[in-house]
């Protein structure tokens, strides 16, 4: 509905738009701040779960934290990209491995169509092997 769409996923990265509209901008006439998260979560997120998928194994995943920085309004149409496919590899690894959940921290930088940045997400993604059921 406000417009969140994934571009390109691979091993490495995810990236994902957002359009600014009337229906996703705060009183100042941008994007509000919920909507770009959304779409930089999205980022992470998808990434995450495409490596779940990939692993073959039953894992939860969940943020358990996150913070955000602003540096510019964000208009038009903003991009959002994470590069830490690798990152998910060595937590998923090392959760099989162990049995122990994991934690990580990904980050998913906003530009806008000039390629300026607008906002840095940093989620902390919390990772389990699930028990086989009996």
């Amino acid at each position: 509905m406000c417009g969140v769409r994934t571009k390109f996923i691979d091993s490495k990265k995810c990236i994902v738009t957002v359009k600014h509209r009337w229906i996703n901008q705060n009183p100042f006439n941008s994007m509000f701040w919920a909507v770009q998260g959304m779409a930089a979560e999205f980022s992470t997120g998808a990434l995450m779960i495409s490596k779940i998928q990939a692993s073959g194994k039953r894992i939860s995943m969940l943020v358990t934290s996150n913070k955000a920085v602003f540096t510019k309004k964000a208009t038009g149409r903003i991009t959002f990209t994470c590069h830490d496919g690798e990152l998910i590899d060595a937590a998923i690894e090392k959760a099989i491995e162990t049995g122990e959940g994991q934690t990580l921290w990904m980050k998913s930088i906003g530009v806008n169509q000039d390629g300026v940045e607008v906002s840095t997400f940093d989620f902390e993604w919390s990772l389990k092997v699930k028990q086989s059921k009996k």
